[in-house]
């Protein structure tokens, strides 16, 4: 190999290593979506408390306190799938790409099984988005979690799609990184949310 060869294989190599981790402008790209994402999670969660406080009853026009067997089930999945996420990322890093696809695709599936036992939650309450504020926000917060557990099922599947076609290895993987980034918030922010609107009204 010339020196000119070598130089460009080392700059290729270099080039490849940025790609991924906090060295990328695209993984800390992520993260200032995430920190956006996060304030408006919290200013919902804060106005809930808010409104919470300065109510006399709560929840308010008699509705039911929430039944937590459905929600204890649907934070197993949507955590459980986490981990397999985790699992996702660490088998792209050691240049697994096949196992890589199996978990991704385990953990898709449970992020479809939480979606439509979120839909089968809605279709079966007692109360309506109309009723008082708390069913505004027991209905807003959800809802708008649920459609981030959606975008991460879509962002989930592009990259399946992608890895079919060969574009990650050992050196390559930013895409696997910003996805599972994001996976983890969205599972951390139904934590925060279940904690909230789910167990909080029992205590």
């Amino acid at each position: 190999m010339t020196t000119q060869e070598n130089a460009f294989t080392k700059r290729t190599l270099v080039t490849e290593s940025e790609l991924s981790g906090s060295r990328s402008a695209g993984w800390w790209a992520m993260l200032i979506l995430i920190l956006n994402e996060a304030v408006l999670f919290g200013s919902l969660i804060a106005s809930y408390f808010y409104i919470r406080i300065n109510s006399p009853d709560w929840p308010q026009a008699n509705i039911p306190r929430p039944e937590l067997l459905l929600p204890i089930l649907m934070t197993v999945i949507l955590v459980s799938s986490s981990f397999f996420m985790q699992w996702a990322e660490s088998s792209i890093k050691h240049g697994n790409a096949r196992r890589m696809r199996l978990a991704l695709l385990i953990a898709m599936l449970l992020a479809v099984i939480f979606l439509l036992m979120q839909v089968y939650e809605y279709s079966a309450s007692e109360f309506t988005p109309q009723s008082a504020a708390y069913g505004s926000l027991f209905f807003g917060i959800t809802g708008l979690h649920g459609a981030h557990v959606l975008i991460a099922v879509l962002m989930n599947l592009f990259l399946q799609a992608r890895a079919g076609l060969g574009h990650f290895s050992e050196r390559r993987h930013l895409a696997v990184e910003n996805t599972v980034l994001y996976w983890h918030f969205v599972d951390l922010v139904w934590l925060v949310v279940f904690s909230s609107l789910y167990l909080s009204p029992h205590l």
